[in-house]
């Protein structure tokens, strides 16, 4: 900018490139964040008696149609499962979300796992009709 000859620094801040970056990142941010949250995809049992419980810090055990046990989104063998387990406080709360074409006795399996390593709070995840 000229005045009488000479140039003069502009003082004025162009807030407009800035925002439209602000506003591309938040609507990224909106439409990803549920995306992670959805974890390991199963399809859970009805149970008409179920109740709610707090989601919390818990460790959560996810057994999938296809048999394949998740310890908190991560693949794990049943050895691993035990050796990873066997350390957690027995007051740590479990929960196991366990597919509804999944074998029963793999889930009981499960759970005797669990009692076997001393965890004494376990859930197992459903739906309400």
């Amino acid at each position: 900018m000229k005045v009488e000859g000479r140039r003069v620094p502009l003082s004025e801040i162009n807030v407009t490139p800035f925002v439209d970056v602000m506003l591309v990142l938040l609507i990224i941010f909106m439409v990803a964040a549920p995306l992670l949250e959805q974890g390991i995809q199963v399809t859970l049992p009805k149970a008409a008696t179920g109740k709610q419980i707090e989601a919390g810090s818990g460790i959560v055990i996810t057994l999938t149609r296809e048999h394949l046990i998740y310890l908190n989104n991560n693949v794990v063998s049943l050895k691993e499962l035990r050796r990873k387990l066997s350390g957690v406080a027995s007051s740590q709360p479990v929960m196991i979300r366990a597919d509804n074409s999944a074998y029963v006795s793999r889930l009981v399996q499960l759970w005797d796992l669990c009692r076997d390593v001393g965890l004494r709070e376990i859930h197992i995840a459903t739906i309400t009709e």
